[in-house]
């Protein structure tokens, strides 16, 4: 998780102890969502988690792709692709009607590997206040 946060070119202050924290809620609470382990040839490479949600815009049930994330030297080799395609699956299952993800601005690369496995851009702002306190 550190790793995806402190990546260019959204690099975010990453908070361990944060982390460690809303992962242990998800894992003890299925309703919020799923969080799987990108594995090639025995070793860690990645993860994704898909958080679940509700929108009357999408009709019921919505979710997000939070957070995916595959080492730099495992990217390009249809890794996220494979594991966009699982979660996908897992959330139909789950009775999701759409899925939503967030791209960072010049993150061209990943921006354009989303709009080629389907997800589309509809000019909107995503906008946040938070409700406890910020992280530094």
């Amino acid at each position: 998780m550190r790793a995806l946060a402190e990546q260019e070119p959204g690099k975010i202050v990453f908070d361990e102890s944060a982390a460690e924290a809303a992962l242990r809620q998800l894992l003890r609470s299925p309703e919020f969502g799923r969080v799987w382990v990108l594995c090639r040839r025995g070793s860690v490479v990645g993860y994704l988690a898909l958080t679940l949600g509700f929108s009357f815009e999408y009709r019921g049930r919505d979710a997000f792709i939070d957070e995916l994330y595959i080492q730099p030297e495992h990217r390009r080799q249809g890794l996220g692709r494979l594991a966009t395609d699982f979660a996908e699956r897992a959330a139909k299952e789950l009775g999701v009607q759409a899925v939503h993800l967030e791209v960072d601005h010049g993150n061209g690369l990943a921006l354009e590997f989303y709009r080629r496995i389907g997800y589309a851009e509809h000019g909107r702002y995503l906008m946040t206040k938070w409700l406890t306190r910020e992280p530094r």
